[in-house]
């Protein structure tokens, strides 16, 4: 009786504590391993649908999980996923759930933590999954001033109380997991013919989708046609498909097109980039309304450029951007009321800067932050409400740094692709890409190790730079770019 007196005692103990302590990136990712195999895509391949979204969903959470990481990034935008999540037998839980005769449930939750401790207990909570396990992780002590009595060590359990209690010794879990650590090497030998049968099967399709998109391109005058998700094959055909019946239906509605990138994506309309966005889930309805209003977002685009202008002249010459790769996906609307409300801050502040001294400098606005700041890329990340009298100290004391990165930022660019160019071509590789995730110097140092390394199964794949190993659907070998 005493002995389940004090086990209790020392569970409420450890809520206490792992309430004042803070995850490292690396205790995250082992506290998340029961979460990661109950999710990962190379479960689902019999169910191309469950593993689109797995795939998707995950790379969203890993850049959440970055993010987190990253020092001095506080503001977050809530973030809703989506997981199928493999189970042995369905329980109940109070997050919006469903059951398949699969063998999996569709869980859905929204991130909005602010530290890796609070992130990883919400996500095993939500997905049903125990977190027991994170109990015994090396946690290190937040800085606050509350954390300081708390108990700076580990909390090691007496083996018996696992068997007490019949939960897993995280300890012998994770010698488990470090003996057997997948390695590049031993991952491709597990999955080189896997990935080869799914890559012959997808072959013609292939073919056909790049059949489809350069017909459509010459027919349209495009100048590009893109995905914004990671859709497959089949996927990417059936849309092509669907554009190209409309092309024959409605031929007059695609007059304005010409120039024009088109890119399927969730919803329609005109990106801040300019592009044509056609949703995946609309019908031919929504994209000939698209198609209808072109001419009235071209004089919206043309409005857009000469606010950008205004608010180059008042900040010195410096550059307005909008970065695809780095910012949300924002209508052309949503893009212009920000860049409207931000040059009427500016307008009645009348900053002291000389036309010209920022000149070959870039901005990006950005509604989810609080301060300014200097992203690695060289550019000036400016939030849309902070002070405009702020901002001439902090442009003109970070401007020298800033054409250092830009520079940089080029050098990396041609380096990189120097050297996908140098792997391609050693290892016979059909295609060599990266996730929009993926840094240049995280594809630079990727790619430096890949070309120290002989990999005969290479041949012939089409390579991905990611954040984890997988398969997709049609054969594309996807590896980390931290591989071992």
């Amino acid at each position: 009786f005493y002995y389940f007196i004090r086990l209790c005692l020392e569970k409420i103990l450890l809520q206490c504590v792992l309430q004042s302590r803070t995850l490292s990136g690396a205790d995250a990712i082992n506290a998340l391993r029961p979460f990661y195999f109950a999710v990962h895509p190379d479960f689902f391949g019999q169910h191309p649908k469950e593993r689109e979204v797995n795939e998707n969903s995950l790379k969203r959470l890993n850049g959440y999980l970055e993010n987190l990481q990253k020092p001095g990034f506080r503001s977050f935008k809530p973030t809703q996923l989506t997981f199928y999540v493999r189970e042995r037998e369905p329980n109940s839980s109070n997050v919006q759930e469903s059951f398949s005769a699969s063998g999996f449930r569709a869980v859905s939750f929204t991130l909005h933590t602010r530290d890796l401790l609070s992130t990883v207990l919400d996500i095993l909570n939500s997905c049903s999954l125990s977190t027991e396990h994170v109990q015994s992780l090396n946690v290190n002590p937040q800085p606050h001033e509350e954390a300081k009595s708390t108990v700076n060590r580990p909390i090691k359990w007496d083996k018996t109380y696992y068997s007490f209690t019949g939960f897993k010794d995280p300890e012998e879990e994770l010698e488990q997991a470090q003996r057997v650590e997948t390695t590049l090497i031993s991952w491709l030998d597990d999955h080189e013919a896997s990935a080869v049968k799914k890559l012959k099967k997808s072959l013609p399709l292939r073919k056909e989708l790049e059949r489809l998109k350069f017909e459509l391109s010459h027919q349209l005058q495009l100048s590009d046609i893109r995905w914004q998700r990671s859709w497959g094959i089949a996927h990417r055909c059936s849309q092509l498909h669907s554009l190209g019946r409309l092309v024959q239906q409605r031929p007059e509605v695609l007059k304005n097109v010409k120039g024009r990138t088109v890119v399927f994506t969730d919803r329609s309309g005109m990106s801040a980039a300019g592009h044509i966005m056609l949703g995946t889930m609309d019908v031919h309805h929504h994209w000939t309304k698209i198609f209808e209003r072109l001419p009235n977002y071209y004089k919206l685009q043309k409005r857009l450029l000469f606010l950008e202008d205004r608010i180059s002249q008042l900040l010195g010459g410096i550059q307005v951007i909008y970065i695809e790769e780095l910012q949300p996906l924002l209508t052309l609307e949503e893009y212009y009321e920000t860049l409207d409300s931000f040059y009427n801050k500016l307008r009645d502040s009348r900053l002291p800067f000389h036309p010209h001294s920022l000149r070959g400098l870039q901005m990006i606005l950005e509604s989810d932050r609080y301060a300014p700041s200097l992203h690695e890329f060289g550019h000036f990340m400016i939030p849309t409400v902070c002070d405009p009298a702020t901002l001439p100290w902090f442009f003109f004391a970070k401007a020298q740094e800033a054409r250092e990165k830009l520079k940089r930022k080029e050098e990396m660019m041609i380096t990189e692709k120097e050297l996908i160019d140098t792997s391609t071509e050693k290892f016979s590789l059909d295609r060599l890409y990266k996730e929009p995730s993926v840094s240049s110097a995280q594809m630079i140092d990727c790619c430096k190790r890949l070309l120290e390394e002989s990999l005969p199964y290479l041949q012939g794949m089409h390579l991905c730079i990611s954040h984890f190993y997988s398969v997709l659907q049609d054969g594309d070998l996807c590896i980390p770019w931290n591989w071992k």
